[in-house]
């Protein structure tokens, strides 16, 4: 069965670093043939990944009542230090990988006015793709490393060669932000593999994190376990599973340094890593220059997929490994997901440039994913109740997925106007829906998602997020509902000036032309998706709901069998009730 899975995972990951390969033999002037080979590459892999959300694809089938991991398999890679090819799925990667490889295809349909150096571009798309699929599915912490990096470069040159006049001060930017991160996560890693034992573990554990393989026998699991325990020396491993067993359930990463555990110090410099990626202030300021000079299709990217890393990393890695430091630190990472939807909001409401706007956005409702992962509610005070946590990560992770249909949408309607007067000047714009009426319906349907109009993607993730924070601070609470007059108010402002309003001010007004065929078969999905995910948000919950109350069970149980030595979070109020949610809401995160 190992095979099977190695075969699918695998395909689905390197089949786009494949194409690339195929398209460096394809001649130079043959651009139209790239772009459809790209796109068609693209395509498959989305195809490969919608066949696993379906019920009748046999082995392929993803178990969306399955908490723990699927489709995992391992293979030896660096035997010497314990590094294996080791790649699963669960309820809260699986949704990501179907969003890259939607994304990814649209944002390759939106490629085609690219017209410089055709064939380079479209081998650093699908390298580009390789890398962000590794990071969602790879269960090595190295192997996950790896693929971190494999990212930088494509993204660094896809940016600098075909973004705008200051493209390669944003490109550099972009690359010296996201190599210090990876930096401070390499040396997270490290801390983290020379203080590991995997003879610390028992054999449950040890299944649990698949490095004895739940397919084998009684007794071969037994043989297994006593092999890993007759080692002399401490059995190191990069297994981020076995690592998660390890930060929960012993004392390996509780070691004094500087007068701090060493899991509080691998937390903080994991979380600066990931929360660069989100970004959050005040390491966001790569982000609106790498939006304002990319090309749109990699504007698409960078909003719809990039960002979602590192709430992954935080997600899967940060608060499973590092427990004790999230519970320490849990009011900070909620301040900075509260000061980041604040800034982020008003920094949009100043914007003059319709995709600087739109990339301030971003950091606001990134801003949410934070919050809710961070709110850590389940604690003597409340009984160690985990129901209103549940609905935080909840919230964060559906509003991941939310913000990754909007947000690319929003760049790409930008993108389009863009293509026509070649400018993104918001005083210079004005009545377009009088001459583009197709093209500003969607956009505007699109912006409402972004602004969380309830019936749209985007007000379930946040309001599931606002509702957590109430059992956690009722003043961050208050402060993250009020985020949404700020929002609204920058998104109605420029849809008035934008869309309504006077006459059409700027240069160029003769090229604003209807959508083509290609535009809306891009738009139209987006603004299918938003609409369906607001309406029916049980599509996407019923992937992800099980595994991420998987996780935070495992969490709340770690701080009830560790209360007597955690301190009592000072600013919470045991009093607070709990959130009184929808019935809907309440059936969602069960």
């Amino acid at each position: 069965m190992e095979s099977t899975y190695l075969t699918l995972l695998s395909t689905v990951v390197f089949l786009p670093a494949l194409g690339a390969l195929v398209l460096a033999f394809f001649p130079r002037e043959k651009t139209e043939a790239m772009k459809y080979f790209a796109l068609g590459v693209t395509a498959l892999v989305f195809l490969l990944t919608l066949i696993m959300a379906l019920p009748s694809a046999g082995d392929w089938q993803f178990d969306a009542a399955v908490t723990d991991m699927q489709k995992v398999f391992s293979v030896g890679w660096i035997p010497s230090f314990n590094i294996n090819y080791f790649m699963g799925l669960d309820g809260i990667s699986f949704p990501l990988v179907l969003l890259t490889t939607f994304v990814t295809m649209l944002s390759m349909a939106a490629s085609w006015p690219i017209e410089k150096h055709v064939k380079a571009y479209c081998i650093l798309f699908l390298i580009l793709e390789t890398g962000v699929l590794g990071v969602f599915l790879a269960l090595d912490f190295f192997l996950f490393y790896v693929f971190w990096e494999v990212m930088l470069l494509p993204m660094y040159f896809l940016i600098g060669v075909w973004g705008g006049p200051r493209r390669e001060y944003a490109a550099i930017k972009f690359f010296l932000y996201t190599l210090l991160g990876g930096v401070f996560m390499l040396i997270a890693i490290l801390m983290l593999y020379f203080s590991s034992d995997l003879k610390m573990l028992s054999k449950d554990q040890l299944v649990a994190a698949h490095v004895i393989s739940p397919e084998l026998s009684e007794g071969e699991q037994a043989a297994r376990f006593a092999e890993i325990q007759a080692h002399t020396t401490p059995r190191r491993t990069f297994n981020i599973l076995a690592l998660q067993q390890l930060g929960q359930h012993t004392d390996a990463f509780n070691g004094d340094v500087l007068g701090k555990p060493l899991q509080w110090w691998a937390f903080l410099l994991l979380l600066i890593g990931f929360v660069i990626k989100v970004p959050s202030v005040p390491l966001h300021t790569w982000l609106p220059d790498a939006h304002v000079e990319a090309p749109t299709p990699i504007s698409m990217i960078l909003a719809g997929i990039l960002l979602k890393l590192g709430g992954y990393g935080i997600i899967r890695i940060c608060y499973p490994i590092c427990p004790q430091a999230g519970y320490e630190l849990a009011y900070f990472v909620c301040a900075l997901g509260v000061v980041s939807m604040v800034y982020g909001a008003f920094a949009a409401l100043a914007q003059k440039d319709f995709k600087r706007l739109v990339a301030y956005s971003s950091v606001s409702h990134m801003g949410y994913v934070v919050l809710g992962i961070g709110v850590w509610s389940a604690v003597a005070g409340n009984e160690f109740n985990a129901d209103a946590w549940k609905m935080g990560m909840n919230g964060a992770m559906f509003q991941m997925v939310a913000h990754g249909i909007a947000s690319p949408g929003m760049f790409f309607m930008v993108g389009v106007i863009y293509e026509r007067v070649h400018h993104r000047n918001l005083d210079q714009f004005g009545g377009l829906f009088a001459k583009m009426p197709l093209y500003s319906g969607l956009a505007i349907g699109i912006f409402f998602a972004g602004l969380g109009l309830p019936g749209l993607c985007g007000f379930i993730g946040e309001v599931f997020v606002t509702l957590s924070v109430w059992s956690f601070n009722h003043t961050l609470a208050i402060i993250t509902a009020s985020v949404v007059v700020l929002t609204a108010a920058y998104i109605l402002w420029t849809l008035q000036r934008v869309y309504l309003g006077p006459e059409y001010k700027g240069p160029h007004g003769d090229h604003l032309h209807p959508m083509t065929t290609r535009e809306l078969a891009i738009a139209l999905p987006l603004f299918v998706l938003a609409i369906a995910m607001g309406v029916y948000p049980q599509m996407v919950f019923h992937y992800m709901t099980p595994s991420v109350n998987q996780t935070v069970d495992d969490l709340a149980g770690w701080a009830q069998r560790n209360a007597a030595n955690l301190p009592q979070m000072a600013a919470f109020d045991p009093t607070a009730p709990a959130p009184v949610a929808p019935a809907l809401v309440q059936a969602e995160i069960q």
